[in-house]
């Protein structure tokens, strides 16, 4: 009972004049009250009371200052992350810029070289014509070489079996000698190729058979097919010489 009164005076439910009215234990207890004991009691309870609040209050502080670091941290973690995502944000646009700036370059050079490819075109257009008009009379001279080619190396062949025959007379190999000296002489084609000098030279050291038995007139003669194929290849070339010094005169 004593307790529970104390309580009471110390939440301030029970006054002191009403302890010694008769309340909650009436007169016979107001001599016992407040006496020095329960006035100690009363002290220790307001202690107690005082501590329970002050840790009360230190555990919410505590608390308190917890959160609050705990926010800082978390403040201070997406400030971190917000300075790299800006960070990273504006290399990236710095990287575009950069990339932007090349593209419009490269776009300006390429025009420049468009330009160019077509001021080059306009003024190779005239030589184009020429080149293809000079070129198709190139071709028909070349074919006149070709043709006159193939004949003369159907003499050569022809020759150079009459020089391995063992039975044809040697006239008709000297006969046929003269008759393609004379076409190198007098043909327009054979005198551009200077084959002259060839036959003479084919002539005097082409000395080569074949089997004896040999019916292929192919497998006679060896300097005479080298000559053959150097003409081809002379023939090839001044068409295209023929070709340039006509461009290179315009």
């Amino acid at each position: 009972m004593l307790t529970f009164d104390i309580l009471l005076i110390v939440c301030g439910t029970l006054r002191p004049e009403l302890a010694d009215s008769g309340g909650v234990g009436g007169k016979r207890s107001s001599g016992w009250i407040w006496s020095r004991e329960s006035q100690k009691e009363i002290a220790k309870e307001r202690e107690a009371y005082r501590q329970r609040t002050v840790a009360f209050q230190q555990d919410l502080e505590a608390k308190y200052h917890a959160v609050i670091s705990e926010n800082r941290r978390a403040v201070a973690q997406l400030s971190l992350e917000l300075e790299k995502e800006q960070n990273r944000t504006t290399s990236y646009r710095e990287a575009l810029i950069s990339q932007g700036r090349k593209l419009v370059e490269e776009k300006k050079l390429l025009e420049r070289e468009w330009a160019k490819v077509m001021q080059e075109r306009s003024q190779l257009q005239p030589l184009r014509s020429v080149y293809l008009s000079r070129l198709e009379e190139e071709e028909d001279w070349q074919r006149k070489a070709r043709l006159m080619l193939k004949e003369v190396g159907e003499a050569l062949a022809e020759r150079q079996n009459i020089y391995c025959s063992l039975v044809t007379p040697r006239r008709s190999r000297l006969e046929l000698e003269k008759n393609l000296l004379v076409r190198a002489a007098v043909d327009p084609v054979a005198a551009d190729l200077e084959m002259a000098a060839g036959l003479a030279d084919i002539f005097k050291h082409d000395t080569y058979c074949g089997d004896i038995w040999n019916s292929n007139k192919r497998q006679n003669g060896r300097l005479m097919w080298l000559y053959l194929k150097y003409w081809e290849l002379v023939v090839e070339m001044k068409k295209f010489k023929r070709v340039e010094k006509a461009i290179l005169e315009k």
